[in-house]
């Protein structure tokens, strides 16, 4: 299937969308694991062994589940579209 070509403004946009959810998301990582890893009052200027393998396991954890999440959408809208094609073609045959 052929991937339609988008004007420079579009892609502009995109490109603007898809970076904007990226800072959410790396913002989303940043605080669930400042909030699980990190005590509120620090005892230390470094991390400790046990906070860096803690955030190490959260931020692995959270980009796991992210991925899963997105292949998961990105497989339902194909099913979708694909069922759209499918109605599409039987209407136009009728």
């Amino acid at each position: 299937m052929a991937v339609p070509l988008l004007d420079p403004a579009k892609l502009q946009l995109v490109q603007e969308l898809e970076i904007e959810m990226m800072s959410d998301m790396y913002n989303r990582l940043v605080s669930a694991c400042h909030r699980k890893c990190i005590p509120v009052k620090y005892h230390e200027p470094e991390l400790g062994k046990g906070e860096s393998v803690c955030l190490d396991r959260c931020v692995a954890k959270y980009l796991d589940v992210h991925e899963r999440i997105g292949k998961k959408l990105s497989n339902m809208s194909q099913g979708e579209a694909e069922a759209d094609l499918t109605k599409i073609n039987l209407q136009d045959k009728k």
